[in-house]
């Protein structure tokens, strides 16, 4: 249900930028038969060209491949979306996976939508499109809509309304982008979510925990455990160590009957010791660890 409300607040994101135009970007199996002649027009796939302002920097491989598969069986049933240019070619809006398809189809013409869009609206109808189809990651979302604010001055509240999402929503998604290039590149690889990577952001060790966390395979709830425990004060963690071995030399002294005394150092080791009063208590002492080989 909370999928299909996004979807539905997403889809009217698109039909607020593109009208009745939207129908093609909601819906991968729209079929060149549901377009009314005039929509669409035929231009050699030699005049487009990807646009600066597509958010998403990485596509899957195994996905572009299945889809080229099919363009080669079923041709291209979704027009691309382009804006033309003043060099005679065409800039790609929406449908940037479609073309790298169809050119490893070896297709030499394309169906397209040619629409008049500023760069403002081609960020927010790139960054909207591909949301729709789930096809970027945590940091590909964050970065588009940062672009947003820095090069078209956008606010959260206007970004919310672009995107149908919450301002809180943004605001976290936007602070993915404060948290070291490596976590980042985790969170590309899809190694990391972003609900795993939002507890991170901050700490100075969030490459070291981020890696724990990958090797691990740590639920989220864990990866708050793990972050809790990480901020506790250096002292309060002595203090609690210094406790434990206080408990456990009382536990020796009293199941041996004899005084140990326990001392660790900062990296984990240590050492006990047993003393003796005379002699006598010495060879009790030998006969107990004897006796526990």
């Amino acid at each position: 249900m909370l999928e299909d409300n996004k979807r539905k607040s997403l889809g009217r994101g698109l039909e607020a930028l593109l009208g009745d135009d939207a129908l093609f970007l909601t819906n991968d199996s729209a079929a060149p038969s549901t377009i009314t002649t005039g929509d669409v027009k035929k231009v050699p796939i030699k005049l487009l060209y990807a646009s600066k302002y597509q958010p998403r920097s990485e596509f899957n491989k195994e996905a572009l491949d299945a889809l080229t598969v099919s363009i080669k069986e079923k041709g291209i049933l979704q027009p691309l979306l382009v804006r033309a240019k003043n060099n005679g070619k065409f800039e790609i809006i929406a449908g940037e996976r479609r073309f790298r398809a169809a050119s490893q189809a070896g297709l030499n013409e394309v169906p397209v939508i040619v629409k008049e869009m500023d760069d403002k609206e081609v960020l927010e109808v790139a960054l909207v499109e591909n949301l729709l189809r789930e096809n970027l990651s945590a940091i590909e979302e964050a970065e588009g809509l940062q672009r947003l604010i820095n090069e078209f001055s956008h606010t959260q509240e206007a970004l919310s309304n672009v995107i149908g999402k919450s301002r809180s929503y943004i605001a976290n998604t936007l602070r993915l982008l404060s948290l070291p290039a490596p976590v980042q590149q985790m969170i590309r690889d899809n190694q990391l979510t972003a609900g795993h990577a939002r507890p991170l952001i901050g700490l100075e060790n969030a490459e070291t925990l981020a890696a724990k966390i990958v090797a691990k395979g740590l639920s989220v709830r864990e990866v708050e455990q793990l972050v809790q425990k990480s901020k506790e004060p250096k002292n309060k963690r002595k203090k609690s160590s210094n406790s434990d071995v206080a408990d456990i030399e009382k536990m020796l002294n009293r199941g041996l009957g004899i005084k140990v005394k326990i001392s660790t150092s900062a990296n984990g080791s240590g050492k006990v010791v047993l003393s003796y009063s005379d002699l006598t208590e010495l060879d009790r002492i030998i006969d107990i660890l004897r006796s526990n080989k």
